[in-house]
Parts: C-alpha cells; structure tokens; sequence
C-alpha cells in the first residue's frame, strides 16, 4: 500500500472554488438560486394559508347548512310554546313528540347515531356501567339491563357512551 492513495492525484480532484474569471456567474447563480428558493418557500406558505382558510370556510359552511335545518325544529319549539295551554294534553304531547322526530331525523342525516345497547354483551369501549344488578340467569351475565342515558356516535366516532346497567356475572359473586 502506498502512503498516499491514488484518488489525492491533483488532476483528478475537482475543483470547488470559483477559479477568478468563474467567480462572479457562480456567485450569480447562487444569488439566484437562493432567490428563487426563497420564492418557492413563500409560495408555499401562502398555499398553506389559503387551502387552512377555504378548509375553515368550508366548515363554516357546512356549520350553517346544519343550523338552518336545526332552526326549523327550534321554530316548531317556538310555535309549540306560544300556544301554551291552548292545546289538550294529548295534542300537546303528539307535537312533541313530531318535533322529537324531526329533531332526530336531522340529526341522522348529519351522520349522528344513537347508542342503545340493551340486550347486547356489555362493551366498556361503548358504555359506562353506572349500576350493576345480579342476573337472571347465566346466560344474561354482563349483558346490558338497561339504558339510563343513550350514547351517541358522530360519523362512527364515538361522541358520548351510553351509560347502562349491567347484569352481573353470578359466578363471580
């Protein structure tokens, strides 16, 4: 082996610095080449910006449409509770339950789900188990009992478990 290895020979090294003549067109060059990556950067965040706003305003939009369709039901509300005691109880109670209806029908078109696992296995991914009670029999144990408040999902996210009760596992007693 020799001291030096052979790729050190001087007339195959490249050469890095601008020799005189090539200084200035390098140095140009550069000072272009960092313009522009400078404009580059700038267009980029300005498309970043815009596509955050028109994203902001698109939900905003979608915001609204689902506020307008809400504010029907608030209207028949409005109409229900003008009309006071004018109403018998049955014909007050059959409005409610239309305004309950179209109040829910609104919602599911949304992309809102109700959650009502009665008589399903217990999911702790799902539920929250406020009371536990003994089971009739084993084949109820951890099965839903019943349901004190109902679960939502949005869009198949879950958005508020229901809250149940649970049948207990009699072996574990």
């Amino acid at each position: 082996m020799s001291a030096e290895p052979s790729s050190r020979d001087e007339s195959t090294q490249a050469e890095f610095a601008p020799s005189g003549a090539d200084a200035p067109a390098v140095e140009r060059e550069l000072l272009e080449l960092r313009d522009r990556h400078l404009r580059l950067a700038a267009e980029f965040d300005n498309y970043r910006k815009r596509v955050a706003r028109e994203r902001s305003e698109l939900t905003d939009r979608a915001q609204a449409t689902f506020i307008a369709r809400l504010l029907e039901v608030l209207d028949d509300l409005d109409r229900l509770a003008a009309a006071g005691t004018e109403r018998s109880s049955e014909a007050y109670n059959e409005a409610v339950d239309l305004i309950d209806r179209k109040l829910r029908k609104e919602l599911e078109a949304a992309g809102v789900e109700r959650v009502d696992p009665v008589g399903q296995p217990f999911d702790p991914e799902e539920q929250e188990a406020v009371s536990v009670i003994p089971a009739p029999d084993a084949a109820q144990a951890n099965k839903v009992s019943a349901t004190f408040q109902t679960g939502y999902r949005f869009k198949g996210a879950l958005v508020r478990p229901a809250r149940v009760q649970v049948y207990s596992d009699p072996s574990q007693a």
